[in-house]
């Protein structure tokens, strides 16, 4: 079993920065793939990146390669989601996810989820 808590959305302007950190609790964290997912106001959650156990390996979804960088630091059991150049349509609930062995962009196949971060892009 392992227990994610999301932290670090808010308010920013078009073009700013926010890093969003999941922290996970319980054992088998290095073990495991972890993802970031987004659900905007009537719309499904979706795929916005995952990152190998190892840190090695990274996957974006198109809207936001270039722009978000996903990372984990094994020994603080902590992946972080650096978001910069920031726009509008990026307004989303912040979801982290954590599954065995690989990273994959359906949603269904992922075992654990935080509670979500908001993140709001608006001037």
């Amino acid at each position: 079993q392992v227990q994610l808590v999301e932290s670090g959305g808010g308010l920013v302007q078009p073009g700013g920065s926010l890093r969003l950190s999941c922290a996970a609790s319980g054992r088998g964290f290095t073990s495991y793939a972890m993802g970031w997912f987004r659900q905007a106001p009537g719309k499904e959650r979706e795929f916005v990146a995952g990152i190998i156990w190892s840190g090695d390996i990274t996957s974006y979804t198109d809207s936001v390669k270039g722009r978000f960088t996903i990372s984990r630091d094994n020994a603080k059991a902590t992946v972080y989601l650096q978001m910069n150049s920031l726009k509008p349509e990026d307004t989303a609930v912040y979801y982290c996810a954590a599954r065995s062995f690989l990273v994959v962009r359906t949603t269904d196949e992922w075992h654990y989820w935080g509670q979500g971060t908001q993140v709001t892009v608006s001037s």
